[in-house]
């Protein structure tokens, strides 16, 4: 840093307000003895409607997103995926459909075999039950006074209704808990909502410490670099408002960026591949595998006209305008109703496919949505896997990101049989029931070849990525860039493989346990000093300590 101007100094330097950074925030601005920065490149999370679950897919390509698109995936017969991202105070937790799946024991004890010791399902549990404050109590696979609350359906869709009753019929079982010991088959899926409406990363913890004069919130300040004094890191350099924007760090710089952005800094910085870093010119740091190993689900979604009123169908005009005047609310009914896993071939061990009944059609992205019902799958645990690279040396110019679906047999094989397996649930009478036509856009047959044609035409990503900074191979078990001291990743981009659900849920733990691992600690406290009182609305820059950086 030398002699520059410093504009904020923190003892430790959280970047991105995702699920991942609130969480590691929050708790570490627990101890009044330390003082937290937390910088995150979007706006508040005021946007009207933000917290409405019918609402939720019009954010996704708008100004709360970041807009990243992958490069032609080949897998894909050459097109480029657009990749929804959460820029926004409470990242993607602000922006998603609010499902809250855990994923399997299996999955964290897969990690722990790798090599990511600490982090098996039983040393994970407790984080995700600290986060929680459970509607249904606590007990020993839920958690209740944590800031995120999880719901269930507090009005459940006809259309969901018909679609686990045709998947009984089918021979799936009906799960009571989908984050239960046992997973093998569908039911209906809790989420992240209080009273009905979205608890962010945001609003569940940091609004309840609004005002906290340890922790300062600075919004509107994309990240442009890291600060390095030989090997360690000591700070970053933000944006706002064209003007630079020095932040130290006394003691660590906490990355939680995402699994684009955390990966994209580090590289900047010359923490990275070294061919790669010198080709741009970029003086190597630590020679790491940064970029490698990106993950993520696809998507595979066929609708048909139903005869029942959807989802989408229900947001009139008439209940917005309600809700904008008077705060009355439409029925709070979400598109991550249900979910399921089940096995795409019977000769498997264990389920390997994830499908759930989506009381809308959908297109590319929830978006789309329109009057209809889906069915919407995808396979659990690819064991395909992408690369992310920078494009330049300039901050602001997206990287190269390919996350190679489909590369593998295995991949293809689940794929397709995942997608019969889906035909054969919306066969049952249940849904024949419902459905009112052919499908608005289906295989053109169930064999092998028109399947994987329609798969390669129409998967779009799940919004789920991770692994470019896996633990293993880029961080340590306690989350520490090799090479670098006073640098750690603390997001979903050190998951060292997909779990088999969706990812926000994880990406909370991980925040939480990596506040921990920063105070020294292997195991959770008891105390819970990030209340879950009941709160609800959008956490704005004024209600927090934020230091004007005009």
């Amino acid at each position: 840093m030398g002699t520059e101007r410093v504009d904020i100094e923190a003892d430790y330097v959280v970047v991105g307000a995702g699920s991942a950074g609130c969480a590691v925030a929050a708790r570490l601005s627990e101890d009044p003895g330390v003082t937290v920065a937390l910088v995150e490149a979007g706006p508040a999370d005021d946007a009207p409607m933000m917290d409405v679950p019918l609402a939720a897919g019009r954010f996704l390509g708008s100004a709360y997103d970041w807009g990243f698109h992958s490069d032609p995936e080949p897998g894909l017969d050459g097109r480029v995926l657009a990749l929804g991202h959460g820029r926004v105070l409470g990242g993607s937790s602000s922006i998603n459909s609010m499902v809250y799946l855990r994923g399997a024991p299996a999955d964290y004890d897969g990690w722990a075999r790798s090599g990511a010791d600490g982090w098996s399902y039983a040393d994970v549990l407790p984080y995700f039950l600290r986060a929680e404050d459970n509607d249904r109590g606590a007990g020993p696979l839920h958690g209740v006074g944590g800031p995120v609350a999880v719901s269930d359906s507090r009005a459940p869709h006809p259309l969901t209704a018909a679609f686990l009753r045709a998947a009984q019929q089918a021979g799936y079982r009906l799960l009571d808990d989908l984050n239960g010991p046992d997973q093998d088959g569908v039911g209906y899926a809790q989420a992240t909502q209080r009273d009905g409406l979205r608890c962010s990363a945001a609003t569940g913890y940091l609004r309840p410490i609004a005002g906290r004069p340890n922790l300062t919130l600075v919004l509107e300040t994309p990240v442009t670099a890291l600060l390095l004094d030989g090997t360690r890191a000591v700070g970053v350099v933000g944006r706002r408002h064209g003007v630079p924007t020095r932040i130290r760090a006394g003691r660590e710089v906490l990355l939680a960026a995402g699994a684009y952005h955390s990966p994209q800094l580090l590289m900047l910085a010359g923490i990275g591949p070294a061919e790669h870093l010198r080709r741009l010119g970029i003086p190597v740091v630590s020679d790491l595998p940064v970029g490698d190993g990106l993950q993520d689900h696809l998507r595979l979604a066929v609708s048909w006209p139903a005869r029942l009123a959807s989802l989408r169908a229900e947001l009139t005009a008439e209940e917005r305008t309600a809700y904008e005047r008077h705060g009355t609310l439409p029925p709070m009914a979400h598109a991550g109703e249900s979910a399921g896993f089940i096995r795409s071939a019977p000769h498997l061990p264990a389920p390997d496919f994830h499908v759930a009944g989506v009381p809308c059609a959908i297109g590319g992205m929830l978006a789309s949505a329109g009057g209809g019902l889906a069915l919407a799958g995808w396979t659990t645990r690819p064991t395909s896997t992408g690369l992310l690279r920078l494009r330049s040396r300039d901050p602001g110019e997206q990287p190269a990101i390919r996350h190679g679906h489909l590369r593998t047999a295995e991949d293809r094989r689940s794929a397709v049989d995942g997608v019969v397996r889906m035909l054969e649930i919306a066969d049952r009478p249940a849904l024949r029931d419902v459905i009112a036509g052919a499908p608005l856009d289906g295989p053109a047959g169930r064999d092998p070849d028109s399947v994987l044609a329609w798969v390669r035409r129409t998967g779009v990503s799940m919004h789920h990525p991770c692994g470019t900074c896996a633990i293993g191979s880029v961080v340590d078990p306690e989350l520490r860039v090799a090479g670098v001291e006073g640098l750690r990743v603390v997001d979903a981009s050190v998951i060292p493989r997909i779990p088999g659900a969706n990812t926000n849920a994880t990406a909370i733990m991980i925040g939480e346990r990596a506040a921990d691992l920063v105070r020294g600690q292997r195991r959770p406290t008891a105390r819970r000093d990030v209340s879950a009182a009941a709160v609800s609305g959008p956490v704005t820059g004024d209600e927090m300590p934020v230091t004007d950086l005009a």
